[in-house]
């Protein structure tokens, strides 16, 4: 498996935290939108966009790109601000969230912005939209790959257990879910509103390869995903365990921030705290 530097781990840890920044800037301004998820997932997807993903923000349609499918549509204020950071459109956009003929719609919307793959909408659709682009990619000989960011809540979902059992059936090694597991959906905890568990078991009787890993952990993750790249018989479910709300201590794992922006004097807390955490990390690996 191949070793990650520390010094990249760093870079890519700082870029986390920026994505942070950017995300609590943009529902600030929108005065609406989701806080806990996109927090939560923000580890994962600056490792997604800046270390394991083939892509090029230049060309957003480049055919040997790998797939991202982002089916829990409601946190995309993360991918839309690591996005940003990456270069596929202008960080001040990035205020423009959710306003009346933005690029940056509350769910992501395929012909409205550069590199994103499908429109996000009900819940459990991603995880067979992105089985139906692993079972082309194969039957056209291609070699890009298919991740798909998925909420625990979702796995709820009838349509998403189809998309399991397809994908599974068919052997589709190219394929790697991502599940945010962070315990929470919009009404409280998802073990007292639908059980999931045994969550690893229902996978892995489904003919997938399961590995658990920390979500907010970049190299715990980064490993998970390379190791993702060595099976050959099965797909991947990488099942992420992720604070919600991370790096906030008042949103941290408090379901209550699920939907809901924070105001003023909440934004200027979280950013706070982010910053000094920031300087945390520049501390450490000096």
């Amino acid at each position: 498996m191949p070793h990650i530097h520390d010094e990249k781990v760093k870079e890519l840890e700082e870029k986390a935290l920026k994505v942070r920044e950017l995300i609590i800037e943009m529902l600030l301004e929108a005065k609406s939108g989701h806080s806990a998820g996109p927090l939560g997932m923000a580890d994962i997807f600056v490792a997604l966009y800046f270390h394991i993903l083939h892509h090029d923000p230049k060309n957003p349609e480049w055919p040997d790109r790998d797939r991202l499918i982002l089916s829990n549509g409601h946190i995309c204020p993360v991918r839309y601000a690591t996005m940003a950071l990456a270069g596929y459109f202008p960080i001040e956009e990035l205020k423009t969230l959710r306003k009346f003929g933005t690029r940056l719609q509350g769910h992501p919307e395929r012909l409205r912005l550069p590199g994103v793959e499908t429109t996000s909408g009900p819940l459990g659709s991603g995880l067979g939209q992105a089985a139906g682009l692993a079972y082309g990619a194969r039957m056209d000989g291609k070699k890009w790959r298919t991740y798909c960011a998925m909420s625990d809540a979702e796995q709820a979902a009838g349509v998403c257990y189809e998309a399991m059992l397809f994908a599974g059936r068919n052997k589709l090694s190219n394929l790697t879910g991502i599940i945010d597991r962070n315990n929470i959906q919009i009404d409280g905890n998802t073990e007292d509103i639908m059980p999931l568990e045994p969550l690893r078991a229902k996978y892995e009787a489904n003919n997938w390869h399961v590995i658990e890993a920390n979500g907010n952990d970049m190299r715990q993750f980064i490993n998970a995903v390379e190791e993702a790249k060595t099976i050959y018989e099965k797909p991947t479910v990488i099942i992420a365990h992720t604070i919600p709300g991370r790096g906030v201590s008042f949103m941290e794992k408090k379901f209550e921030w699920h939907g809901i922006p924070p105001n003023k004097e909440q934004a200027a807390q979280a950013l706070l705290e982010l910053r000094t955490l920031q300087g945390k990390i520049t501390s450490e690996h000096e």
